[in-house]
């Protein structure tokens, strides 16, 4: 089966609270493009060589995973990856080891990541296990999922 050009990652843990940001948001991006041929949309728990071979052969790759970087819980932050490393403040907070910071720069360093490669980081507040979204993160998950959606819109138009 060939690949869709363009690729949207959700990562996450649905078991850990706000880690469960970036499920949360391609759930929803499932269900509004599930009719899209040329846009694939997955989930992943953050392992790095994972995300390293999903991200082979693409034009385009969102990720959205949780952050845990010191900002107001809820608020979201977009970084454009295609050129450009993760600041230093997101670098070193995954909760899933080597994660998605790690898999970007691998990515790079085999010529694998693609030009157009974004990172939408969620802030989160609580990381607990067997606690859902924290209210911040559930306004967010909404707010990111539109962003994206609004962004296909211009590139896949």
């Amino acid at each position: 089966m060939t690949k869709a050009r363009t690729l949207i990652i959700g990562v996450g843990n649905a078991d850990c609270g706000d880690d469960g940001a970036g499920l949360v948001v391609a759930e929803l991006l499932q269900r509004r493009l599930k009719h899209r041929d040329d846009i694939d949309v997955m989930q992943q728990w953050g392992e790095s060589t994972g995300l390293v071979d999903a991200m082979m052969d693409r034009d385009m790759v969102l990720i959205v995973d949780a952050a845990c970087s010191g900002v107001a819980p809820g608020r979201y932050r977009t970084f454009d990856v295609g050129a450009t490393a993760l600041p230093s403040d997101l670098a070193d907070t995954s909760s899933h080891g080597f994660g998605v910071p790690q898999a970007i720069e691998i990515a790079r360093a085999l010529g694998t990541l693609p030009g157009r490669c974004r990172v939408y980081a969620i802030e989160g507040a609580i990381f607990e296990t067997g606690t859902p979204l924290s209210e911040p993160v559930q306004a967010s998950v909404k707010l990111v999922a539109e962003e994206i959606l609004q962004l296909l819109e211009t590139t896949h138009a």
